[in-house]
Order: structure tokens, then C-alpha cells, then sequence
């Protein structure tokens, strides 16, 4: 009898509407993945700069949690053939979390050559593109560059 009372108070909706809440996002523009290309020229000390190198790059960001969607969580995947690397990154946005916006990515990496790199990322962000500057440091040699996404 209990449970037939709870199922009937359950089924009845009172005919009224509860209050709502106002929404808010929960995703920002930046979320999701973008691809690209990224071109990189290396710069070993004391010697003229290399040879620029172009290749394929994908970016994925993902919002972390209870920060004004404005920093994410980024994984790049390079298939550049002077930086074949996949790194773990974090990025923030600046001003504000809608486009356009200035992103500041950073992070680590195994090099292939067998050390720990660091990569760094300057860009401004619209709502379906990406074009920034790279810059970092890889066994010992510093290498900057530019990077062209565009979302998915």
C-alpha cells in the first residue's frame, strides 16, 4: 500500500511549473578538437637558424571544471617531422571565455631525442580558428614557430 501511494503522489504533477532556474554553459567554443598545421624552426645556439618544418598538428581541449570555462585541459598531437610529439599541455583564456580571446597554452614533453622538452603557445582564438605563435626548448636546441588550427 505504501508503495501504491508513492507511485500515485509521484504521477501527480499539480498542474503548476516549478520555478527555473537560470541556465548557464557548460561548454565553451574552445572545447572539442581543432587541426592544423604547425611550422617550426629550429634554432641551435650559436649557428644560423634551421630550416622551417611543416606538419600536421591536432589540438584538443578540454574544459576543466569550475573555472569560468577559461582553462582547459590540451593535448597536441604533432605529426611534424622535427616535432613528432604528443604533450599534455594546460591553456587559459584571457579575458574572458568567449571569442575573440587571447590562449596561453604550456607544457612538457618526451623528446625523441631523448630528453624533457618545453613547448609554449601564444594564439588568439575566434570562434572557429586559431593563429598563434610556438616557441620551446628540445635537446638543447630552442625552436619557435606558428600554428594554424581550425575547429572540427
Amino acid at each position: 500500500p505504501v508503495l501504491l501511494l508513492l507511485v500515485s503522489l509521484t504521477a501527480c504533477g499539480g498542474g503548476g511549473s516549478a520555478p527555473t532556474a537560470p541556465t548557464t554553459s557548460t561548454q565553451s567554443f574552445l572545447a572539442g578538437t581543432w587541426r592544423g598545421t604547425m611550422t617550426i624552426q629550429p634554432n641551435p645556439t650559436g649557428a644560423q637558424p634551421g630550416t622551417p618544418v611543416s606538419g600536421p598538428v591536432v589540438w584538443t581541449f578540454e574544459v576543466v571544471p569550475q573555472t569560468n570555462l577559461q582553462s582547459f585541459r590540451t593535448t597536441i598531437r604533432s605529426e611534424n617531422g622535427w616535432l613528432p610529439i604528443t604533450l599534455t599541455s594546460s591553456t587559459s583564456m584571457i579575458p574572458g571565455n568567449t571569442p575573440p580571446v587571447q590562449i596561453s597554452t604550456q607544457g612538457e614533453y618526451d623528446s625523441p631525442r631523448g630528453c624533457r622538452g618545453t613547448f609554449g603557445s601564444f594564439a588568439t582564438a575566434e570562434a572557429r580558428s586559431i593563429q598563434g605563435s610556438i616557441t620551446g626548448v628540445d635537446c638543447p636546441v630552442p625552436f619557435t614557430g606558428s600554428v594554424t588550427l581550425t575547429k572540427e
